[in-house]
């Protein structure tokens, strides 16, 4: 069969364009279903962006048996980094390019987004007679306006959470989780509603449990999520299609933690105050977007890379929390924390230096007369005047084709 499609194409010069023909789709394979069950099929329209949309999507597009049509929704290729020199590519699309499946691109400037309308497909209301249309965000990164949620019936406004509604609201519950040091986490299929009516706080179709591994990082635990979301949200559509589908709402009165986005002031360390746990903890899960950073006592910023908690800390570890001395043994920095904690960094950088190693770092230290009575001594960020903070969305690497999004 013949269908129409609409493409934006851009160049490092030129706005986005849109460019309509028709391409020839050879009939795909599908899971035997009745009659009934076929009739019942999804058309859906799938948003999303990184690394999470797509194992999310992999997990929908191998259930053939719940949609009949499947377009794509994602962010255009972006010009990023010096001299606009590298080309950001949606992971999403990417990944629909090698199924394909139908991209249609958002604009680049969020003013404009609040005009962009769905394909025709998905851009009338729903009605007597109207197809059985799906709207799924998993990781998009962009609230969704009600002028499009309106476009579909209201149990079919779905989004998938990687937290335990109602803990975790927000652009960052991977992060948060790690951060609070929880031993439980999970993944919800939430329906979406107005954005008065708050974000994350609709009925909940499904949710999955998982326990914490204590030492996973946030990339790690966006993958398993994505994984067991998808299969979650292919169960709700299943559930759907026959009839047996149920949400239940959330708790308005709910008293939980929330997730808002990452911030520049969350990478930065103050050794007085975190305990060495708690520092690798924050490491684990936010050094992916942005590396650790403590201020020297001469304004220098030293990003901390792989830091570890030093359990039996030998005698001649620093005494005074924001101290650090140089371990011959370990070749590593032992730095004294909050809680009566020492904590293990092999590697740093210093701001406008070089990745090194400890050892060589603190051979430069002496010279620059940093130590004294070989000690070096940080400040607290709250002595220090920061930068203006820079929000970070919960992007996830997906080899040299991710950047991450103000």
């Amino acid at each position: 069969m013949w269908r129409n499609c609409s493409r934006h194409l851009s160049s490092r010069h030129e706005k986005v364009q849109s460019v309509s023909f028709r391409i020839k789709v050879q009939s795909r394979r599908r899971f035997s279903t009745s009659p009934a069950q076929s009739d019942k099929q999804f058309n859906i329209l799938f948003l999303g962006h990184d690394e999470f949309s797509c194992l999310v999507l992999r997990e929908l597009y191998a259930a053939q048996d719940v949609w009949k049509q499947l377009d794509l929704v994602t962010n255009p290729d972006k010009w990023v980094g010096r001299r606009s020199s590298r080309l950001a590519v949606s992971p999403l699309k990417l990944l629909g390019e090698s199924l394909k499946l139908p991209i249609h691109l958002i604009p680049h400037e969020k003013s404009d987004f609040k005009h962009w309308m769905p394909p025709l497909l998905y851009s009338e209301p729903p009605g007597p007679g109207s197809p059985q249309n799906v709207i799924i965000t998993a990781s998009f990164g962009r609230i969704l306006p009600f002028r499009i949620l309106k476009l579909f019936p209201e149990n079919n406004r779905l989004n998938v959470h990687p937290s335990l509604l109602p803990a975790y609201r927000g652009g960052a519950p991977l992060h948060y989780a790690i951060l609070n040091d929880e031993k439980e986490t999970g993944v919800c299929v939430v329906q979406m509603l107005k954005r008065s009516e708050g974000i994350d706080t609709g009925p909940i179709w499904g949710s999955r449990k998982m326990p914490l591994p204590a030492d996973i990082t946030t990339p790690e635990l966006g993958r398993t999520l994505a994984v067991e979301g998808g299969q979650l949200l292919v169960s709700v559509l299943r559930d759907m299609i026959s009839g047996t589908a149920k949400s239940v709402p959330q708790p308005k009165d709910a008293v939980a933690p929330t997730a808002p986005l990452i911030s520049y002031r969350d990478s930065l360390i103050d050794f007085t105050s975190m305990t060495a746990p708690e520092i690798v903890r924050r490491h684990r899960a936010i050094s992916h977007q942005r590396p650790l950073t403590a201020f020297l006592q001469s304004i220098k910023t030293l990003q901390v890379h792989s830091p570890s908690v030093v359990k039996s800390p030998p005698i001649f570890a620093p005494t005074i929390p924001g101290r650090a001395r140089f371990s011959k043994p370990d070749n590593s920095l032992l730095i004294r924390c909050a809680g009566d904690t020492v904590l293990n960094v092999p590697r740093v950088k210093q701001e406008g230096k070089a990745l090194l190693n400890a050892r060589d770092w603190w051979n430069g230290a002496k010279s620059l007369g940093l130590v004294q009575n070989n000690e070096i001594s940080f400040d607290s960020p709250n002595d220090v005047e920061l930068y203006p903070e820079v929000e970070v969305r919960y992007f996830f690497l997906i080899g040299p084709l991710f950047f991450a999004s103000a």
